[in-house]
């Protein structure tokens, strides 16, 4: 699994004119999903993404996780995360998972978000087309990679 963690003032996602969900401050996350993954793939970056520390503490220092502010997550669904762009200049879309892979574990990983976080997390919605928007805080943006855990 693949995600891009960005830390925001707000985020929402829009779809067919109409805000689906919207958080205040806290992080979004875009997800990536390859047909290797597991369950484990996404225990793992959900336990790195509700305790990674980005959020300022009384000093100005990144050393607060979004429990610790009390700050919301909103995960959003990305199959471009495993474009291969090596051959040419129009990406291929062979490496995320089909369907029947990737949606399950979407659900898994939101539901493993929640869980920790103690509070719902906002989604998009799986497949649309999503009109993303946010107020990026920094900015502070990071990627991780679940089958690159150095």
């Amino acid at each position: 699994m693949r995600i891009v963690i960005q830390r925001v003032r707000q985020a929402s996602v829009t779809i067919d004119g109409h805000v689906k969900s919207s958080i205040g401050q806290g992080l979004m996350v875009l997800v990536g999903i390859c047909e290797e993954d597991t369950e484990n793939d996404a225990d793992w970056l959900a336990k790195k993404t509700i305790g990674l520390r980005i959020f300022d503490d009384e000093q100005g220092v990144m050393n607060r996780s979004v429990t610790d502010v009390d700050g919301e997550v909103m995960v959003v669904s990305q199959f471009t995360l495993y474009a291969s762009y090596k051959k040419g200049n129009r990406p291929s879309w062979l490496r995320a998972a089909r369907h029947e892979i990737s949606v399950p574990l979407y659900e898994y990983f939101c539901n493993q978000l929640s869980q920790l976080l103690g509070k719902e997390v906002m989604t998009g919605e799986f497949g649309a087309d999503m009109k993303v928007s946010l107020i990026n805080d920094g900015p502070v943006t990071i990627c991780m990679d679940s089958h690159n855990k150095e």
